[in-house]
């Protein structure tokens, strides 16, 4: 193959082309070749067979490959063939410990793109990653990293998944674009990271767990430890310990019950208490030009994984109230109540005032896990790119501090005046919401005070770039003050 068609492009010139691949099959259609014969390669060929490429697939032995594994219109031939039948470009679809199989390869895979598509065995490797290994064993080939990401059941899927990202990197840039220009003909949406230094962090992205998940788990899982074992140790612990009453029976579910809110509170609080701090740094140093620390920089990446978990603690909140009356506890409860009602010969025990408390707390907690269910369902990325940046601050700012306030009043009416009585107190220990409220007041109050003018006018200039004589560089300030004033007449010129 001559070096100008190797400046031929893959595929079409034209994005209109990219819409409507050509029929399957057709003897014009790009050649692309895949090195194995497993599941990822199968899986591959079925998507590039979709996308209207001929697909030749090599292995070592061909003849052992079982019949009816792969699709019809794709050709089974040893490695050699499909390499040397493929027009540009070559998938290695096999295990980085199989490469130097390959080696014999390398007169037919010179000038060739030779795509690498597997990861990485485990995180944080020492030494080169699979690419750079690949690129060192064929100088002559140009190695693109990418397709890693995307499973073997992604690929064979559909259309469906056409917003799934695909990391892609090499050092040549003509062999990026090719790959670019094929993974959105597949249907996928391709992402430039650069050149193949950044392949063993794209080799290493599907081992990691829940990777900007780690701090808000561990904040969430910290502070239901603390409710829960607060909750156990006036609840269960001390009454035992002091009166051997046996409160035992309330761990599995009333104590849970009565952490998770706790939580779920909290965690709603701690969503939107680093933007307050980011704006009382802001305000102090007069300038938006100077980064937050690192702590409060992963705290605000953070937040849309706190509000996702205090809406699990919410929604099991509201399951575990609404068992609370299925249990044997409840029924013996009701059975005493009636019985000591009867004995005391009390014919109507309805009070005003219990009745409009447990409606007015259960009406603020339903509004308030409304709107956390409705925060929740705009973090998914298809239903908040379908709002513009307004609708999707209103949306997370404005309707999330609803959220908030409805919560705090679900537990204020919960509580009603229960913390001005000494019985409250057992052991000189307040309510457990008294000290959830804590976090969650000191947000709204915070909030409410950057609504002021005064606070807000000044917040809101600085964002657009304004800043203040203690930051701004004598002569920008002279600049500044002259557009602010400009001259009367020419003699001010």
């Amino acid at each position: 193959m001559s070096q100008g068609d190797m400046n031929t492009p893959l595929l079409a010139a034209s994005d209109s082309d990219i819409s409507e691949p050509p029929p399957i099959g057709c003897p014009g259609d790009p050649v692309i070749a895949i090195l194995g014969s497993g599941d990822y390669s199968r899986s591959l060929a079925i998507r590039l067979l979709a996308s209207g490429f001929r697909v030749v697939v090599g292995s070592r032995n061909p003849k052992r490959i079982a019949k009816g594994l792969f699709p019809d219109g794709v050709e089974l031939w040893s490695q050699s063939e499909a390499v040397a039948s493929s027009d540009r470009l070559v998938f290695a679809a096999l295990y980085p410990e199989h490469y130097h199989s390959l080696v014999g390869l390398r007169d037919v895979l010179a000038g060739k793109v030779l795509v690498d598509v597997s990861n990485a065995i485990s995180l944080n490797n020492a030494g080169p990653s699979n690419a750079e290994r690949l690129a060192e064993l064929f100088p002559q080939s140009r190695v693109v990293k990418g397709f890693n990401v995307i499973s073997a059941w992604a690929l064979q899927t559909g259309a469906q998944d056409g917003s799934r990202q695909v990391l892609i990197c090499g050092d040549s840039s003509d062999s990026k674009a090719m790959v670019l220009q094929l993974a959105r003909r597949m249907g996928f949406n391709p992402m430039d990271l650069g050149g193949l230094a950044a392949s063993k962090d794209i080799e290493e992205a599907p081992l990691q767990l829940f990777p900007s998940w780690g701090g808000p788990i561990v904040a969430t899982l910290l502070l239901f430890f603390f409710f829960y074992g607060y909750n156990f140790l006036k609840g269960v612990l001390m009454p035992y310990l002091a009166h051997g009453q046996n409160n035992f029976y309330k761990l599995p579910l009333e104590t849970v019950n009565e952490a998770l809110p706790s939580v779920a509170l909290v965690t709603l609080a701690l969503v939107y208490l680093p933007g307050l701090l980011a704006a009382i740094l802001q305000l102090g140093r007069g300038t938006k030009y100077k980064r937050f620390p690192n702590w409060l920089d992963l705290w605000l990446c953070g937040r849309k994984q706190l509000g996702l978990l205090s809406f699990l603690c919410a929604g099991l909140h509201a399951v575990y109230s609404m068992c609370l009356t299925l249990r044997k506890a409840a029924g013996f409860r009701l059975l005493n109540a009636a019985f000591r009602q009867v004995k005391a010969g009390v014919e109507n025990s309805w009070e005003e005032k219990p009745v409009l408390r447990s409606d007015l707390y259960l009406s603020c907690g339903i509004l308030g896990f409304g709107i956390l269910t409705l925060l929740a369902i705009t973090s998914i990325p298809s239903v908040g790119n379908a709002l513009n940046w307004r609708e999707f601050t209103f949306v997370q700012s404005g309707l999330g501090y609803g959220a908030l306030t409805f919560s705090i009043m679900h537990t204020l009416f919960f509580g009603w005046d229960f913390a001005f009585f000494p019985w409250s107190y057992p052991y000189y220990l307040p309510p457990a919401y008294l000290l959830a409220l804590i976090v969650p007041c000191v947000v709204l109050v915070g909030r409410l005070l950057l609504v002021l003018p005064c606070l807000a006018f000044r917040l809101a200039k600085i964002r657009r770039g304004w800043e203040s004589s203690l930051h701004c560089p004598p002569k920008t300030c002279q600049t500044e003050t002259a557009n602010r004033h400009p001259p009367q007449n020419f003699s001010d010129v």
